[in-house]
């Protein structure tokens, strides 16, 4: 089964939560493209205390999964916003 690379992307984003604009994490994303899952590996600052759940609002904006045999967040459509 494929790995994740163990390379990690230079570029770093922040996630906030759609609904009251917390930042939920600094992560290290590879490529352009929408972001769908969250490698724990690559998540550099955590700002949540309740894996998957935002801070402030409580809503859950993940779900706690294996993706391709690493640790992983899927993220639910539209709960989150980068930048």
């Amino acid at each position: 089964m494929a790995q994740p690379n163990k390379k990690q992307p230079t570029k770093t984003v922040e996630i906030f939560c759609s609904k009251c604009k917390t930042t939920l994490f600094k992560y290290r994303k590879g490529g352009k493209g929408a972001l769908i899952k969250c490698f724990k590996e690559r998540i550099v600052f955590d700002h949540t205390q309740r894996p998957c759940f935002c801070p402030n609002c409580g809503a859950e904006f993940a779900r706690d999964t294996l993706i391709r045999g690493a640790p992983a967040y899927k993220i639910i459509g539209g709960k989150v916003t980068i930048k």
